[in-house]
């Protein structure tokens, strides 16, 4: 099985490529489009803001590419940003997969969230074999995509938001399952599965 993992202009893909390697996936970091379409899954990783993602995409011309994949996709953090409709970061318009908004926190707590927190409503095959009480994972974000219809699991501070999302081919994870221990190793292996 071969694994891309999109390369647009955000950081984060060396941990990602580490984690796939533990769970035995040969992955190739790439924004080159024959690589893309032949992989058997694509990973969108990402540490970093949404508009210089999409202008490194839509130069390109990846933009139209990602979000008419046909296998699956995983979007973690900023690929989760991207994966939505816009993002109120930069005021940017992004791939539209998810049609939602992803916004800043509007809570009084600390902003960024960062660390370990839970998720709960946990749906779809990305969760598989996740016990619940403990599904603890790894968060670093400024923005969220709010509780909607795509929601596949959530989690709150100060506020819920949908910290995973799936429609069709394609799967977002607000948390990153590369630095989440063995519940974003469950979620990373159950990705590879699908």
């Amino acid at each position: 099985m071969t694994v891309a993992i999109l390369k647009y202009n955000a950081g984060n893909t060396t941990s990602v490529a580490f984690a796939l390697a533990r769970l035995g996936a040969d992955a190739i970091c790439t924004d080159n489009i024959v690589e893309l379409r032949r992989a058997d899954k694509v990973i969108i990783p990402g540490v970093g803001a949404a508009r210089p993602a999409m202008q490194y995409l839509e130069e390109r011309e990846l933009d139209q590419i990602v979000k008419n994949l046909t296998q699956p996709v995983l979007g973690i953090c900023l690929g989760l940003q991207i994966l939505c409709s816009s993002s109120e970061e930069d005021e940017v318009d992004c791939l539209g997969v998810f049609e939602t908004t992803c916004e800043r926190f509007r809570t009084p707590r600390k902003i960024p969230h960062m660390g370990w927190n839970l998720l709960t409503d946990l749906s779809g095959p990305l969760f598989s074999e996740i016990d619940p009480l403990s599904a603890y994972v790894y968060f670093v974000h400024s923005y969220r995509a709010p509780v909607c219809a795509d929601a596949a699991a959530l989690c709150a501070h100060g506020e819920q938001f949908s910290a995973a999302l799936q429609k069709e081919n394609f799967y977002a994870v607000q948390f990153h399952p590369e630095k989440s221990g063995e519940v974003g190793h469950q979620v990373l292996k159950n990705f590879l599965s699908i």
